[in-house]
């Protein structure tokens, strides 16, 4: 297992995201990959600067995604992007490729050096926007690291995550589901509300602080306001909305929204 805490080395961290514009291929593809590059280079450093501590690069312009699998178009682009916000940022790096393309996100972390990957459908079955995720990739996606010697890459696993049906497995608890995580391997876990932007129930949320000892990372909905609880049981922030002009995940960076989340946690 990689050691998510040792990766970050901070307590209560925060992730800034970088939703890199439409890759090539995909319905709103509009820039070249160039521009792509260019502009994901800027957003991480802008995000380093102003005091996160690492930065979580995905592909969440792509809409409608795929499920589980991609393009090579797809993947050589966001190797292309991460490589060069590698270069760029001193800080930990982390990748998401939508939906579910797990392993497409464990062969760019490792092209590039970077640092953890956050999946979906690790876990149990559930049910998408982009359909049934029938089958756990925990098996498979652990086999394959260990088959391209990957094992300081952290796998961070999204638990009943948002944008999904989790009626499959109505007879399990939240606090189910993040021992079922850490049962299969995870190297940490994260907790969501049910859509992008939406705030954690804390409840929940102090629930699977108290079924694992793994990192506990809130992957939507932190903002000034609620930080302070938040940090209360989870370990670090992955935080994209809340910073974004108009609070709005597909705007730019606001300086001023993150200077204030800054100053409140």
């Amino acid at each position: 297992m990689a050691d998510f805490r040792k990766i970050i080395n901070k307590d209560k961290s925060l992730i800034g995201m970088v939703h890199l514009q439409a890759l090539p291929g995909t319905a709103n593809s509009k820039k070249t990959p160039e521009q792509i590059i260019d502009i994901a280079v800027d957003e991480s450093t802008k995000l380093i600067e102003l005091g996160f501590d690492a930065v979580l690069i995905e592909n969440m312009h792509d809409t409608p995604y795929l499920l589980r699998e991609v393009g090579p178009e797809i993947v050589a682009t966001m190797t292309a992007a991460v490589a060069a916000v590698t270069d760029a940022v001193d800080a930990p790096i982390g990748i998401q490729v939508l939906a579910g393309a797990n392993t497409a996100a464990l062969a760019i972390a490792h092209a590039t050096g970077s640092h953890f990957i956050r999946v979906e459908g690790f876990a149990f079955a559930s049910i998408a926007d982009e359909g049934i995720m029938d089958v756990a990739d925990a098996g498979p996606l652990l086999r394959e690291r260990r088959r391209i010697d990957a094992d300081n890459i952290a796998i961070l696993a999204d638990i009943q995550k948002k944008h999904s049906s989790h009626a499959l497995t109505a007879d399990l608890s939240i606090g189910d589901h993040a021992r079922g995580a850490d049962f299969m391997g995870a190297d940490g876990v994260i907790v969501t509300g049910n859509h992008t932007g939406h705030a954690v129930d804390i409840a929940q949320l102090r629930e699977v602080r108290g079924a694992t000892e793994l990192p506990l990372l809130v992957g939507s909905g932190v903002t000034p306001g609620n930080i302070k609880e938040i940090f209360q049981f989870a370990d670090a922030a992955i935080i994209g909305s809340s910073i974004k002009q108009d609070g709005n995940w597909a705007n730019a960076i606001d300086s001023n929204r993150c200077q204030e989340l800054m100053s409140r946690k």
